[in-house]
């Protein structure tokens, strides 16, 4: 049976995090215009840097409130997201009225890059709870649409370790 293209282009993400240089999680961008993929990208560190596998992760700790309790936070200060990466090495131009398919739901950050970025949608596979709520306000309020694809299974081999 033929994939539908959500399936095909989110199996692109996917391969693009194998690339991935932070071993707490492989994350992979595609951007997608006309059916035609314009960029991919992966999270990790700059080019030409030592990575977290090469160096390790450069861990910054910190403290959030979570429902009135403050918790500690570690945060890979090494790695530069695939969202980010994806809009740094692709046109401006052929963004406007592209979709990202990204394999994980964008953090707050990135959303911020992605709602100035002239892309319409964006896809992503695994939900980030801790941001969805102002994630989906912003992107709604620029009239970009957030679809999770709840139904997708990564291909086999593909599934990578996310560590929380």
């Amino acid at each position: 049976m033929r994939k539908s293209w959500d399936f095909y282009f989110m199996d692109m993400a996917y391969m693009a995090a194998t690339r991935a240089t932070c071993p707490r999680r492989h994350v992979g961008a595609v951007l997608v215009k006309d059916k035609k993929i314009l960029g991919t990208a992966y999270n990790g560190s700059p080019a030409g840097t030592p990575d977290c596998y090469e160096e390790g992760c450069m861990i910054s700790e910190s403290y959030e409130e979570e429902n009135g309790v403050m918790q500690k936070k570690e945060r890979c200060v090494r790695t530069i997201h695939a969202e980010q990466n994806l809009l740094l090495f692709t046109d401006r131009e052929n963004r406007q009225g592209a979709t990202v398919f990204v394999t994980d739901q964008p953090c707050w950050t990135c959303t911020n890059m992605l709602a100035n970025s002239g892309i319409i949608e964006v896809v992503f596979h695994r939900a980030y709870v801790k941001d969805h709520l102002r994630v989906s306000r912003l992107l709604e309020e620029k009239g970009i649409v957030l679809r999770h694809l709840e139904e997708y299974e990564a291909p086999e081999g593909l599934t990578l370790q996310v560590i929380e």
